[in-house]
């Protein structure tokens, strides 16, 4: 079923609550998803854009949301050192993967939990990093014990887990999601991720992974000429992905399953996340 239309927090480059809701609502969206980590730091925004200087007090931030009509649908958390330069680097750098960055990722998993348990939150997405597609491979159980791991730490405050599609194809993806097989973890699906990392066609995987749906991202991508090198992530509307399909499957899912815009390149962040709002509420009418 179709729920709300929210866009991604990092999407805007805010550098405040304030300015994040000034923003979403330019965009004429009422409701954001909210990386949490930049409220963890108190003072620095880790993304793809960069480290930059912010005010984000996590108190500050709900009460400014609150008074834009800005509500917030579900967290966000990034894992330490990210490198996305290059598929390969993204492949040794992505998620709770790196042995040597597991006890910061472990403690940043703990604090982003208390904070989505201060904001009443019940879903927050992460990117678990690359899985091994052999039930063989010692590096699969590593990894499906972290991702327990922090799928543990939610749950302590009523918080559940969706993992970011995109780093594996969807039969790998399930054959983790079955033997972790815990209710409190899904994905959250986004079309231009399978594109961007050559994984798979994005709504024959969408259809696979269904019943493990919790939420989706509306973002968009062309697929690359250069194997191996990254997909090129465009405005939404304008890529590969059959929207049309794409909206019959939320529509026709037995969740509730909330839609949110997510940008991640271009200088046209507002007007290019304003189509995307425009484009998706077409559909969905």
């Amino acid at each position: 079923m179709i729920g709300r239309v929210a866009v991604c927090s990092w999407s805007l480059r805010a550098d405040s609550g304030p300015d994040l809701g000034a923003l979403a609502a330019s965009c004429g969206v009422r409701h954001v998803q909210l990386a949490l980590d930049p409220l963890r730091q108190g003072g620095e925004i880790h993304g793809p854009d960069g480290v930059q200087a912010a005010n984000w007090d996590a108190e500050e931030t709900i009460r400014a949301l609150r008074e834009a009509g800005i509500s917030v649908v579900s967290g966000m958390m990034a894992c330490a050192g990210e490198d996305y330069t290059t598929l390969e680097s993204i492949e040794q750098t992505g998620g709770v993967r790196p042995t040597e960055r597991w006890g910061a990722n472990l403690g940043a998993a703990r604090a982003n939990a208390r904070i989505a348990g201060r904001l009443g939150l019940k879903l927050v997405t992460f990117h678990a990093g690359y899985m091994p597609g052999s039930k063989r491979d010692p590096e699969r159980r590593v990894l499906i014990d972290r991702i327990n791991a922090v799928v543990d730490c939610f749950a302590a405050v009523g918080a559940g887990v969706a993992l970011e599609t995109g780093q594996e194809t969807a039969e790998t993806l399930i054959g983790v999601l079955e033997e972790i097989n815990r209710p409190d973890l899904g994905v959250n699906f986004d079309p231009a991720n399978m594109i961007l990392y050559g994984k798979g066609e994005p709504i024959a995987a969408m259809r696979a992974l269904s019943p493990w749906i919790r939420q989706v991202h509306i973002k968009d991508a062309k697929p690359t000429k250069v194997p191996g090198t990254w997909g090129e992530e465009v405005a939404g509307g304008t890529g590969a992905v059959d929207w049309k399909a794409f909206v019959e499957i939320v529509r026709t899912h037995p969740r509730t399953i909330d839609l949110v815009i997510e940008r991640e390149g271009g200088d046209q962040r507002v007007a290019d996340i304003t189509r995307a709002r425009e484009m998706i509420e077409g559909l969905i009418r």
